[in-house]
């Protein structure tokens, strides 16, 4: 993560909107912890009913959904394998338990990566993610 102040001093109202556009990916969680799309779908929700704010708030709800969308591929994954090893006759192998753990090492660090870009924006920090920040900066334009 890249911390760096932004080009203005952001509003409370701002500051906060930003940060909770993080915070709705972890809530989702509480909600639907079985199925990927459910934190996706949350976070998309939280983006398109700020996709006319400030460049602040627009900014940090385009990186919260594509942190979102890069964790349907992984969870999504590990969720079908998963339901074929129950429903078929597919059995556990060394490639499955270790895409798991791979998988949970992931979603453990995206967590603990929301969390602390959640407290940071809330201070009015602009956070930037290892290559989610320079994607969301070709999508977000000013």
């Amino acid at each position: 993560m890249n911390f760096q102040n932004f080009a203005y001093e952001p509003s409370e109202h701002e500051a906060e909107k930003a940060s909770n556009s993080y915070l709705m990916s972890l809530i989702a969680i509480i909600a639907g912890l079985p199925l990927p799309i459910i934190n996706l779908l949350a976070t998309l929700i939280f983006y398109i009913g700020n996709r006319k704010s400030t460049y602040f708030v627009r900014w940090h709800c385009t990186q919260a959904l594509l942190s979102q969308i890069s964790l349907l591929f992984v969870n999504s994954t590990g969720f079908w394998w998963t339901v074929s090893i129950l429903f078929t006759d597919e059995t556990v192998s060394g490639n499955y338990i270790a895409y798991i753990i791979t998988a949970f090492v992931i979603n453990v660090v995206e967590f603990i990566v929301t969390i602390s870009a959640a407290i940071k924006t809330r201070k009015g920090i602009h956070v930037e993610w290892w290559l989610l920040g320079d994607l969301t900066n070709i999508i977000c334009r000013r």
